[in-house]
């Protein structure tokens, strides 16, 4: 009588499982902020782009920092992007830089941002929204 022994697949299936559990969730980046709507398109650009996020509290992060989920300070925040834009630049090409606001956050804050991304070197400053049409 001739029968496969299963058991070692569904150990292996079950390990897989729990990695997979545990890995997904930090597969996303970034900070979750519920951008303001508006019919926009879409940018495609080869370098990864500077996004400072400032949340509902008026929190700063960045999308290139050591910690991009940790909020950082606003000296932190222009010495870094002075930093990267310093590298882009040896590089002979200028990363893109954009800032996303909550729509709770006060547009003082948002202001503040690019003033300090301005401070730091960045040349244009954009705007993150999320398009209008996807909710439709």
């Amino acid at each position: 009588m001739a029968e496969i022994n299963v058991v070692p697949y569904i150990d292996v299936m079950l390990v897989l499982l729990v990695i997979f559990m545990i890995t997904a969730p930090l597969l996303s980046q970034g900070v979750h902020v519920d951008l303001p709507k508006a019919q926009t398109q879409s940018l495609t650009r080869n370098q990864e782009p500077i996004i400072v996020s400032v949340d509902a509290e008026g929190k700063y992060y960045l999308n290139v920092a050591v910690n991009p989920s940790q909020p950082i300070t606003k000296e932190i925040l222009q010495q870094r992007v002075a930093a990267e834009l310093q590298t882009g630049k040896s590089n002979g090409k200028e990363r893109p830089v954009f800032v996303k606001g909550d729509r709770k956050v006060d547009y003082g804050a948002v202001v503040q941002a690019m003033v300090l991304l301005k401070n730091a070197g960045a040349q244009s400053v954009g705007l993150v929204t999320e398009d209008e049409r996807i909710n439709e």
